[in-house]
């Protein structure tokens, strides 16, 4: 199982988008959606340029495979779509899929209990909204953040600039899928992606068809 567009959106949702590097509370530099130089490139302690939403969604998918192949590897009952997203983004938060009661009681097949003891992992304070938000979903299959997530500066010392968030659709930026870069021709007349990579080989029934059509345009010039 993969966690859904609308899991996606949620867990950002929850967890706010910071465009340059930042501290978080316990002082280790991050970007983007709680990404870390743990979770591979790139090191928000030696990159410090500001980032495009789009490029921090991409980066955000990536990071979040981790915690989804964690859930899947803890948990040995079927799931429904929305419970695996409540439960992704428990463990995003927490770390704890493992050695979670809640796991323990899904795997003795109590969904019921399972969904109650969301509310076991509630500290700091500031964190039982998000618990709350998380238990709905796993329960009732509601999604709360309606598809939004703050989005935030920091500043150069690396301290979010919480009076200068704004409210984007997340979900719409998750949904966008990439194009691939329009042709350009080269040097010789032939059609090669913009991105420098290499064209399509040529064959000899394209390049008889090239001669011909060469000789049909010197023909035209000189009539």
């Amino acid at each position: 199982m993969k966690m859904s567009n609308r899991g996606l959106a949620e867990l950002a949702g929850h967890e706010g988008i910071v465009t340059s590097r930042y501290k978080d509370s316990v002082g280790i530099w991050t970007i983007g959606v709680g990404h870390t130089q743990a979770a591979g490139p790139p090191d928000p302690a030696k990159d410090t340029r500001t980032y495009e939403v789009q490029e921090l969604i991409e980066l955000f998918r990536k990071d979040v495979a981790k915690y989804e192949a964690d859930v899947l590897r803890a948990v040995k009952v079927p799931l429904t779509q929305t419970q695996f997203d409540a439960l992704v983004s428990f463990h995003y938060n927490t770390g704890g899929i493992s050695n979670a009661q809640l796991t323990k009681s899904l795997n003795a097949k109590d969904y019921k209990r399972a969904g109650d003891q969301f509310m076991g992992w509630s500290k700091p304070a500031e964190i039982i909204p998000r618990r709350q938000k998380e238990q709905k979903l796993f329960q009732s299959g509601v999604y709360s953040n309606g598809g939004m997530a703050n989005v935030y500066p920091a500043s150069a010392s690396g301290a979010v600039q919480w009076g200068k968030g704004k409210r984007i659709d997340v979900l719409k930026l998750l949904e966008n899928k990439p194009t691939p870069p329009p042709s350009k021709p080269d040097d010789a007349g032939a059609s090669v992606p913009s991105d420098g990579s290499s064209p399509p080989p040529r064959t000899p029934s394209t390049i008889l068809a090239e001669i011909r059509a060469l000789h049909e345009e010197l023909a035209a010039a000189i009539g």
